[in-house]
């Protein structure tokens, strides 16, 4: 559970009404919007980590409609490179399952009470309250989010909204004989008393020494456990940790632990049974394998197939703060246009490492300069806004054809090498057809007109594949910089004063072609080119970036 969030979008859990502590799970997930009769089923094929094969997704729980629980942030400290990863990857397979027609309900959480938290919040100079450290990075998390294009979730769960259902979880697991309460008020997780533990990751119990991730372990929690491999479900309060840093249950006050959480809100906003539960690959094992646990233990059928994105790597490193590597998005967003980090981060298949570096990030500005370059030439060029408008709103985007061979590689595992095959064979034929129109070669207004219609087509072609990714120039959050000027990421002081100095030689390279002073205005280019400097021209003027 620590990937992603933002701000709840629309509801707020903690304003809903709370189940009783007493009875059996009350809270069941939001009824469905009407399924329209004949929904066809998505094609997609995806790989499922318990399963270790590529399966369909189909069918799905409920005709037409793909549910998706996605791990959310432990707001415990600013969002780096590694945590957008997983928000990019799902927002892409989202992008991609509503434009089959599917409607998409995809939850995810912000873990809003946590060790971390606690012991961060503690730790500042001055001290936090813990609710205000967890507020203030939840909200780093969403400008972060918001900046690099994801969409927000359908409902976006924090897990102090949430508590009186997660006791009712505990309770019904002790019922059950699946839990028991240590002499300290600890509630555990009984891990031999359900016989497919370890099926998600494909271990056996006995060579397990925990079922703990490290960061939660301590001497209060072990102390009383019947087997060192059983979880906690709830932690008792401590006289060192904040009083309203706990909550009443029958057992004693205290808080939940990790992989309650998740649990809890899968099957409150999804019910007892949903099509993808997904997450980073570093999370399954323990956290996904004890939401699993848990909920199979409640009896419920819960995930049908687990997801999980690769990490980010720098010089073959996981990403991580024990490492010293770890690159703050906000810090990330002073030096680098966020479509940059959003290309780089999102055009990698989901199950492939991400190696991130400085030629990675110059590889991805330079692909985003030639794309969003070729859509504002396209743009200045044939928009004339008609029915082909280049400037099409998002609806008429989304209803174009996509290429056969674009559609396929999407639906097999979201295989994103095939996709950008495809988005770079439109980006070529969009560029000759951009280069013969500016040309102005053609011999009759006819020839003109089809010249036009074919930039257009082709800038709306590419329009169409990029928005499946997140990255159409003309849709927000990109187009406004696009339309700013040069459509590339090219900001910030030391650009913008590179910029003058191109544009001087610019207009007088513009000065020299209007005196018909060709030989002045080929060596001005060539200077620009030798220095490294691209010069478009187009009917309203030169435009340049950097090679």
């Amino acid at each position: 559970m620590s990937t992603t969030p933002t701000e709840p979008t629309q509801t707020d859990a903690s304003a809903e009404p709370a189940a009783s502590p007493q009875s059996p799970v009350a809270a069941t997930a939001p009824s469905a919007s009407p399924t329209p009769a004949g929904a066809s089923e998505p094609a997609l094929r995806l790989y499922d980590s318990a399963a270790r094969a590529v399966v369909p997704l189909a069918p799905t729980a409920t005709p037409g409609l793909v549910t998706i629980y996605l791990c959310g942030a432990t707001v415990q400290g600013s969002p780096h490179i590694g945590h957008m990863r997983s928000g990019i990857a799902f927002d892409v397979l989202r992008r991609w399952l509503e434009r089959g027609g599917q409607e998409v309900r995809l939850i995810r959480n912000v873990t809003d009470i946590d060790d971390k938290i606690l012991s961060k919040s503690a730790a500042a100079e001055p001290p936090v309250p813990w609710w205000a450290w967890a507020q203030r990075f939840e909200r780093e998390f969403d400008a972060a989010y918001r900046a690099l294009g994801v969409a927000a979730p359908t409902y976006e769960p924090r897990a102090t909204g949430h508590i009186p259902e997660m006791i009712d979880l505990v309770q019904r697991l002790l019922d059950a004989g699946h839990a028991y309460i240590g002499e300290s008020g600890n509630v555990y997780y009984d891990v031999r008393s359900l016989p497919g533990y370890g099926s998600l990751t494909n271990q056996r119990l006995e060579d397990l020494a925990t079922t703990e991730d490290e960061s939660q372990l301590d001497d209060d929690v072990e102390a009383d456990k019947r087997d060192p491999r059983d979880f906690a479900l709830w932690k008792a309060a401590k006289p060192t940790e904040p009083a309203d840093a706990a909550w009443d249950a029958p057992w004693g006050r205290g808080r939940p632990g990790w992989h309650l959480e998740c649990s809890t809100m899968s099957r409150r906003y999804l019910g007892d049974t949903f099509d993808i539960h997904g997450g980073g690959i570093d999370l399954r094992f323990p956290h996904h394998e004890n939401e699993q646990a848990q909920s199979h233990g409640a009896g419920w059928g819960f995930a049908r197939h687990w997801v999980h994105n690769a990490w980010v790597t720098i010089k073959g490193e996981k990403m991580s703060k024990s490492l010293g590597n770890s690159l703050v998005v906000a810090e990330l967003l002073k030096r680098y246009d966020a479509a940059v980090l959003r290309l780089a981060l999102g055009t990698v298949h989901h199950r492939s490492t991400v190696e991130f570096s400085d030629e990675t990030l110059a590889d991805a500005e330079a692909l985003w300069e030639r794309l969003s370059s070729a859509i504002l030439r396209a743009y200045e060029f044939s928009d004339d806004g008609g029915a082909n408008s280049v400037d099409a709103p998002a609806a008429q985007v989304r209803a174009r054809a996509l290429p056969a061979e674009f559609t396929a590689a999407m639906d097999e595992d979201l295989n994103l090498a095939g996709a950008m095959a495809v988005v770079h064979a439109t980006l070529k034929a969009l560029n000759v057809a951009l280069a013969k129109a500016e040309a102005g070669s053609s011999s009759s207004k006819e020839a003109d007109a089809d010249l036009h219609e074919s930039v257009a087509d082709l800038a709306l072609d590419l329009r169409s594949q990029l928005d499946v990714l997140g990255l159409d120039p003309l849709a927000e959050p990109w187009r406004t910089h696009v339309l700013d000027g040069v459509g590339s990421s090219q900001s910030g002081t030391a650009m913008e004063t590179l910029d003058r100095l191109i544009q001087h030689d610019l207009d007088e390279r513009a000065r020299a072609r209007a005196t018909k002073d060709w030989p002045r205005a080929d060596a001005l280019r060539d200077k620009l080119t030798q220095a490294g400097v691209v010069v478009e021209d187009s009917p309203s003027g030169a435009r340049w970036h950097l090679a």
